[in-house]
């Protein structure tokens, strides 16, 4: 059967393999300034989470705009990217294949951090009476099997938590996205992806679920699903597979900018930034006393939870100015090695990250004014060294098992050759 993305680009399957190897591998090269953005988002996602005085100001550092909408949409980018390439080379089973994998992988760590929070964090919380642990934990202390259950199937979805079950869904999903793009151009699959953002806004996920969970019998409340709104986020996911699919088969992610783009761009982003530093995390924090329901309106456009409208245009303009200015920036800019390497290991930090965090909640409790300086930092100091050791340890098994396939890949070429041979010597 014909590969559908040589389908769709034109490419002819006849074509020399080895030159469509070749043009696969070329747009699956590794780019250090993609592992170094995810570096950064995991650096920004620590200083967030970590309960310390500088949760807060290091928190949307560049706008209305948090390191969760960075990190899933280059998640979503990267894997379009390379198992589109994938697809080229191996068809598109491969591409099945790849992302199907992946979510395995992702739902057993999510099983892990949850045996992790229902034993260790729920004991140390209890034991030193954790108002912040106890509150996260709320619903599994009132109904720990279900709670237990539930989280397996990714329905119960604890603060912190939250947003690998997110990943799942999207992997899931992300091949018959990528497939339908392919076979009938991104047209219709951004359209609908559009539809869907919208109908969240006026909260049609939970509505949705709220129904089937009475229709089925489900006990965990809308509430205890997870902060992040699917049929919102999903909007950012499929943004990012579809910049990686044109990415993995060689094609430009954007054309060049008109000038008077970029300047709106800035202007946007300068705004949004003053604002954010000048009102705080909040857009409109007086707006549960105004009178008005415009305040209320403003920070419902800039909600994180649903992705809204302001805060997609606060995302899309630093987007903007990433891919204009950044390719002349990094050709500038000495490599940031650490930020790579936290990047080439983003699962394992992020869940050694999501580790330190609740092990600090059950320590420490919430951040709070009164706690020493010399603790927060040294919170963050003996927290982000755990983490280089985690992404230094990542990195020297991926190399050690990339060597140990290489040779084993070896192996069998040289038996296929072995008994070719033995067999030509036969006839």
């Amino acid at each position: 059967m014909k590969n559908l993305s040589d389908a769709s680009s034109g490419t002819s399957s006849a074509g020399p393999p080895a030159a469509v190897a070749a043009a696969a591998v070329a747009a699956v090269k590794r780019q250090w300034e993609l592992d170094a953005l995810r570096g950064l988002m995991l650096v920004l996602m620590t200083l967030t989470h970590l309960p310390t005085r500088w949760a807060s100001p290091l928190s949307q550092p560049l706008g209305f705009v948090s390191a969760a909408e960075g990190f899933v949409f280059l998640s979503a980018f990267m894997a379009a990217k390379v198992y589109t390439a994938k697809q080229r080379r191996e068809g598109d089973a491969a591409l099945a294949r790849g992302f199907h994998g992946r979510a395995l992988k992702i739902w057993l760590v999510q099983a892990a951090l949850l045996f992790f929070l229902f034993t260790v964090i729920a004991l140390l919380g209890l034991l030193h009476d954790q108002p912040a642990v106890k509150d996260l934990l709320s619903f599994y202390l009132e109904r720990p099997l279900v709670a237990f259950v539930a989280g397996l199937m990714l329905i119960y979805n604890p603060p912190l938590l939250d947003i690998l079950p997110l990943y799942i869904l999207f992997m899931l999903a992300s091949p018959l996205l990528l497939l339908a793009g392919a076979r009938r151009g991104w047209t219709l699959v951004l359209a609908g992806s559009v539809l869907l953002w919208l109908a969240a806004q006026w909260d049609f996920g939970t509505h949705l679920y709220e129904a089937a969970a009475r229709w089925a019998r489900i006990p965990v409340p809308a509430r205890e699903t997870g902060a992040f709104e699917l049929l919102g986020w999903q909007f950012l996911w499929v943004v990012g597979l579809w910049l990686g699919a044109r990415a993995g088969r060689g094609l430009p992610l954007a054309p060049a900018f008109p000038r008077g783009v970029v300047a709106a761009a800035w202007g946007v982003a300068l705004v949004c930034f003053a604002w954010r530093h000048a009102a705080g995390q909040v857009p409109w924090p007086s707006a549960a006393d105004a009178a008005s329901a415009l305040p209320a309106a403003v920070n419902a456009a800039f909600d994180k939870w649903h992705l809204g409208p302001l805060r997609l245009l606060n995302l899309a303009a630093l987007v903007v100015l990433v891919l204009h200015h950044g390719p002349a920036l990094a050709a500038r800019m000495p490599r940031p090695r650490a930020l790579e390497l936290l990047g080439r290991a983003s699962l394992p930090v992020f869940c050694a990250h999501l580790v330190l965090v609740l092990l600090a909640l059950a320590y420490l409790g919430a951040a709070r004014e009164g706690r020493s300086w010399w603790v927060d930092n040294a919170v963050l100091a003996v927290s982000f060294a755990v983490l280089f050791v985690v992404a230094l340890a990542s990195d020297a098994i991926d190399r050690h098992a990339a060597r140990v396939k290489a040779r084993l890949k070896a192996r069998r070429e040289l038996r296929r050759r072995a008994r070719s041979l033995s067999a030509g010597g036969r006839r």
